[in-house]
């Protein structure tokens, strides 16, 4: 018994009677080559199993937000379909005149209160400073009455005095004719102006918008411009019945033109959004699947490695033994 002990002590301490204790020392401190390399490959394959995790998640987002953005595009597209038919009579009637020369206009930007929808907002707010450049002057003022929180982002950076009404959260609710009319006479309320010049995005198909520019006019502009007989004068043909005065007439006309316009402009905007965001998230997807083909390739290629060398060291080291 008290030899048995004795040599299971000597075993337990023969590494600090050893005949080089400090080399003894450090290989019991520090991990051995062989455990370095097998938990640098662990972590290297466990690293890229993360990654194809995170990029499955990705792509089920993507994916969803796809589903939705399609479903609300399918609500939406009749109502801007149907909106066409509001604006087009007041075009035939009072014509769509961009060139006009007045010295107060205001660019309204329509824009998304989200992102995700790929340059739809960019480019509305690159047509916005360009035709606010061009009705700026010594003599000619130019400001922004903004729709949606992107536009706002960024033409807040560098034309924040510029700017005279901001309006979000548009699509919070179902749109309506309703509601775009309550913001068209905020609009009128608190802006004064000579031109309204509308900037938006007009659907054409899933995979395509038109970057669009409506004019309206204020009645002073539109009586100046009939009783000059240029462009608007063809709306002296028309015969006027009722007690109303042909100023009187004019400001209803205008103030109807401009909800409608604004209804179409709001609604064809929303339709270019969902359809921008669906194309968005389709080339999302596939990207993920696409990155997710090259990780479980690579995961593959350095599990087998992994497998081949712990192979190849077992039969290594068997054959030493053999030897």
């Amino acid at each position: 018994m008290a030899m048995a002990a004795l040599k299971r002590e000597g075993k337990r301490f023969a590494p600090l009677i050893s005949p080089n204790p400090i080399n003894v020392l450090r290989s019991s401190l520090l991990p051995s080559q062989e455990e370095t390399s097998l938990s640098v490959r662990y972590i290297s394959t466990q690293i890229v199993r993360n990654r194809m995790k995170s990029v499955k998640n990705i792509q089920k987002i993507t994916k969803a937000m796809k589903m939705v953005a399609a479903s609300k595009l399918r609500q939406i597209q009749s109502k801007a379909e149907n909106s066409r038919g509001l604006w087009q009579p007041f075009t035939a009637l009072l014509g769509d005149t961009p060139s006009i020369d007045v010295k107060k206009t205001v660019v309204i930007t329509i824009s998304s209160d989200k992102g995700l929808c790929g340059g739809i907002n960019s480019t509305s707010v690159k047509i916005s400073r360009a035709v606010h450049k061009l009705n700026s002057g010594p003599d000619k003022e130019a400001s922004y009455v903004i729709l949606g929180e992107k536009a706002k982002v960024q033409l807040i950076r560098d034309s924040k005095k510029d700017i005279e009404l901001t309006m979000t959260e548009l699509q919070k609710n179902p749109l309506n004719y309703t509601q775009i009319s309550v913001l068209a006479d905020d609009i009128l309320k608190n802006v004064q102006f000579d031109a309204l010049k509308i900037v938006f995005n007009k659907f054409n198909s899933v995979v395509s918008f038109i970057p669009t520019l409506t004019t309206v006019l204020s009645p002073e502009i539109v009586e100046r411009e009939t009783e000059a007989g240029g462009k608007l004068g063809a709306l002296d043909s028309y015969e006027i019945e009722g007690g109303e005065t042909k100023s009187e007439i004019l400001q209803n006309l205008t103030e109807f033109q401009f909800s409608c316009v604004m209804f179409n402009a709001v609604m064809e905007n929303a339709c270019s959004e969902q359809g921008a965001r669906m194309s968005a998230m389709d080339s999302s997807s596939r990207n993920a699947g696409e990155m997710l083909d090259r990780l479980t390739l690579t995961y593959n290629r350095t599990r087998q490695a992994s497998i081949t060398t712990e192979l190849i060291e077992i039969i290594s080291g068997a054959s030493a033994l053999e030897g």
